[in-house]
């Protein structure tokens, strides 16, 4: 299991996180669509290091088109001398019509098409050939040589998919390179759902049951005194809470019979009640979704859960100094 580092979102550190990273021997950095473009914290990264590799966990796919979206990563990939892994996801509904306001229909369908559609482009630059691609979603026929890049000396980045349902995983071991596995999630979901999942649509797809990644970015809560911890496991609650009151995400909680908790948190965003949402996360729900503790015992719990299921473990915690980050990710990589 590897592990990895979350960039964070300030972007005037970014450079400098990712030297410090590197010196610390974390193995990847990853950056995410949210405050920032994805790929902005990776031309820092990939500039200022020569060794980790990078990933964007997630970029929004369908809130670009897949010419903008090859573009993009092509320019990444080449400026980290072919360290990227595309990790893309859908959003959900709210999010690509009101926030981006781009088309929103069957993504499980749209995410097949849109990762070959990604793949035709890049085969095209690669050949330097016309491109002809017409599918339900995207169509792409245009590739004159003024706007076509050069090949890409480093070869075109690994794809990866964020999924939770069954249909984008089982798109996902049918078309992508690795998954993503949502933060919200369980030891159990993982392994009675997501891992047959995603490798029964390889086999179906023809190719191997390793053929899939695993990447994940787990819940933690830690703190090295008892004050700062509390703090922490309430920050825990509320982004259980948060993630819960999705209904796409209802399947992870009904695998433990607590389906019920996604309405009532749903109706708690809609009043715009934040802040009493994580009362409804009790302990039981919180250590099935979070590892919480002191940092060695977060270690443990991060290689006792995930060191055999998962391939490479991201540190992602808003909370946490990068000191920290780098204490616990040295922990990890003891303790596995």
């Amino acid at each position: 299991m590897r592990v990895e580092l979350a960039l964070g979102s300030d972007l005037t550190r970014c450079a400098e996180r990712a030297r410090t990273a590197e010196d610390h021997g974390l193995e990847g950095l990853w950056s995410v669509d949210a405050v920032h473009d994805a790929f902005t914290p990776l031309v820092l990264a990939g500039s200022n290091t020569s060794r980790p590799a990078l990933g964007t966990a997630v970029a929004v796919a369908f809130a670009r088109n897949p010419m903008s979206m090859a573009i993009v990563a092509n320019d990444v990939h080449l400026i980290s001398r072919g360290r990227l892994s595309l990790g893309l996801g859908s959003q959900v509904r709210a999010h690509i019509e009101r926030r981006f306001s781009m088309e929103w229909s069957h993504p499980a369908r749209r995410m097949r098409e849109y990762v070959a559609a990604l793949r035709a482009i890049w085969a095209a630059w690669a050949n330097e050939t016309d491109i002809s691609f017409e599918g339900e979603f995207y169509r792409h026929t245009l590739n004159v040589p003024g706007f076509r890049p050069s090949p890409n000396p480093f070869g075109v980045p690994k794809v990866l998919l964020s999924a939770v349902g069954p249909l984008m995983t089982s798109v996902c071991g049918e078309v992508a390179d690795g998954l993503i596995v949502h933060p919200f999630t369980t030891l159990d979901y993982l392994e009675q759902v997501t891992i047959p999942t995603v490798r029964g649509a390889s086999s179906r797809a023809g190719r191997s049951a390793d053929a899939v990644e695993l990447v994940l970015a787990p819940i933690i809560a830690t703190a090295s005194t008892a004050a700062d911890l509390d703090v922490r496991r309430d920050a825990a609650r509320r982004r259980v809470a948060f993630y819960a009151s999705t209904p796409s995400y209802r399947v992870v909680l009904e695998q433990h019979g607590w389906g019920d908790l996604q309405p009532q948190l749903q109706a708690l965003t809609r009043r715009g009640a934040w802040d009493a949402m994580g009362d409804l996360i009790d302990d039981a729900v919180l250590d099935a979704f979070a590892v919480v503790g002191d940092p060695p015992t977060v270690a443990a719990g991060l290689v006792d859960r995930f060191a055999t299921t998962i391939d490479r473990l991201v540190i992602q915690d808003s909370t946490m100094s990068d000191d920290e980050a780098y204490e616990l990710a040295a922990l990890v990589r003891g303790a596995a």
